[in-house]
């Protein structure tokens, strides 16, 4: 199977041809899995490259009215924004073992803060302690973290991260504790204080949040599961890739793909995986560009990205592995955006690409710069690459 059918299929299934776009988020969310949310402006802006007109509002309103997409902390201890039908996959496949870490690191913290008089005493309290959370929840309706470790003297608890360490730093309990009340599908993120760009969320009850909460999952016949979706989406392309996307061991991952019973096709030299009902030859998508923000799902879907990517990696990510805002042409990153001091859209392009795909990526351009009007996007939870250095200075 050739590159030209993987990007064929990456230009339909990620909705980044004018054919495909959708008209309502929670669509595009669903055809990726998930929108790569611990940047927020990420999922609009990944949202946006996707839909006919989508607006600020548009996702809004699925987020936060209708409910139909959530965020949730999964693959890799990151988070996402999906639907309501895939979270409860997501949440079952990979953020349940994400909280039994979570869970077994925050035991190990309490208990060097010296709560309990011995070890064996700090599980009971941390219970009592996510009760307490919990009710204060219920109660409040939504709050923030600060707003809880308000409410009683325990979630204000303070925990050292990485102690001893040249960064090691502090933090409240209330804060820590969410996030595992979280990846455990108990709570949730709700709207954010201050604008849609904002990273600091109010936090709601799950079942207050969505009237009977997600629908539960076996862990193993959710691995299954998500595995048969990242291989339609993703696919084809090697197991490694599953395992890495998905943060599972090389057990969860066999384990998985053995219920699937994939098909091996050979990706120039490299052995892939194929779901077996899957095997019809894409029709090749009329031309297409598009602005796809930093950390977006279709190019973090894979850990091998050379057959997208090309040589132009070390431009377009950052130290961590993060990408930044990437240019796409006909199923390949071609080059870089970003805004300048004045916000406008700044663009570079990294080979020749010919005149229609720079007048194609002019228009794409355009069309986000139109969305964000005066608003100006800023790196969350990674690093400038050094490309965006470049462009915004």
């Amino acid at each position: 199977m050739d590159v030209a059918e993987r990007r064929a299929r990456l230009a339909l299934r990620h909705r980044l041809t004018a054919d495909t776009r959708a008209d309502d988020p929670t669509d595009v969310a669903r055809s990726l899995l998930a929108l790569h949310g611990t940047d927020p402006s990420s999922v609009y802006v990944g949202a946006w490259a996707r839909m006919n007109d989508g607006r600020v509002a548009d996702v809004e309103r699925a987020l936060y009215e209708d409910r139909s997409l959530i965020r949730f902390m999964g693959m890799r201890r990151t988070v996402f924004v999906t639907s309501l039908d895939v979270a409860p996959v997501l949440v079952a496949a990979c953020s349940r073992p994400v909280a039994a870490r979570e869970r077994r690191l925050l035991v190990s913290m309490l208990a060097d803060s010296g709560i309990a008089s011995d070890a064996s005493g700090v599980p009971a309290w941390l219970a009592e302690a996510e009760e307490v959370a919990l009710r204060a929840l219920k109660e409040r309706g939504e709050a923030t973290a600060a707003e809880l470790a308000s409410d009683d003297p325990r979630l204000s608890t303070e925990l050292v991260l990485s102690r001893g360490k040249s960064y090691e730093g502090r933090q409240k309990l209330a804060s820590r504790l969410l996030l595992l009340l979280a990846a455990e599908g108990r709570v949730v993120r709700a709207r954010p204080r201050g604008s849609w760009q904002s990273h600091q969320y109010r936090w709601a009850h799950l079942t207050d949040w969505i009237p009977g909460g997600l629908a539960d999952w076996d862990p193993q016949e959710a691995e299954t599961e998500a595995a048969r979706r990242w291989l339609h989406t993703f696919g084809p392309a090697p197991a490694d890739d599953l395992r890495w996307w998905a943060g599972w061991t090389k057990t969860q991952t066999k384990r998985a793909l053995t219920e699937l019973r994939p098909v091996e096709v050979d990706l120039d030299g490299t052995p892939g995986l194929l779901l077996p009902d899957d095997l019809a030859e894409t029709p090749a998508p009329e031309p297409w560009a598009a602005l796809l923000p930093s950390l977006d799902s279709t190019p973090m879907g894979w850990q091998n990205r050379g057959w997208f990517l090309g040589d132009h990696g070390p431009r377009l990510f950052d130290r961590n592995g993060n990408i930044g805002p990437s240019l796409w042409w006909n199923g390949r990153i071609v080059g870089g955006w970003a805004q300048d001091a004045d916000g406008e859209i700044v663009c570079r392009i990294l080979e020749d690409v010919g005149a229609d795909a720079r007048d194609a990526v002019a228009t794409e351009a355009e069309r986000l710069a139109s969305r964000l009007g005066d608003v100006r996007l800023t790196a969350r939870a990674r690093g400038r690459t050094w490309l965006e250095e470049e462009l915004a200075g």
